[in-house]
């Protein structure tokens, strides 16, 4: 299978900066070669948030090629699920040219608050939003 062929799984959130990057990493690792994870916001912040980028880091997750991404850059994509991790981002989700199933999972935002709390959310990422996209794709 190729990786065009693979189902591709977009994570949106407002600034894009924290928990849709991490979830973005997370997908492409725990579910690699069965999904291709993308992620993007509503209004994306300048950069990825370090305390994400250093809560990747320590579980051993790669952070090259992370960058806030305007899901309107994405429009045209052939995406297969939208899954919303924020609430502004489901009350702005954007139209997408062709019906796509869409999940909203809420999570802490950790944005400005110690390591800790970016390590938490990525630790709850792992444990409920990957296993709802392996439930979502039937893989």
């Amino acid at each position: 299978m190729t990786e065009s062929k693979l189902p591709t799984v977009l994570v949106l959130c407002t600034g894009n900066s924290c928990r849709s990057q991490m979830a973005e990493a997370l997908l492409n690792h725990d579910l690699a070669g069965r999904v291709r994870a993308v992620s993007a916001g509503t209004r994306p912040q300048p950069k990825v948030a370090d305390g994400a980028i250093e809560a990747l880091k320590q579980a051993g997750l790669p952070t090259d090629g992370l960058y806030p991404k305007d899901v309107d850059a994405l429009m045209g994509d052939d995406i297969d699920l939208v899954i919303t991790v924020c609430d502004n981002a489901k009350e702005t989700c954007p139209v997408f040219p062709r019906p796509v199933r869409a999940i909203h999972l809420p999570f802490h935002d950790p944005h400005g608050e110690p390591l800790e709390s970016f390590v938490a959310v990525r630790d709850d990422i792992r444990a409920r939003l990957v296993p709802a996209v392996r439930e979502a794709l039937g893989l």
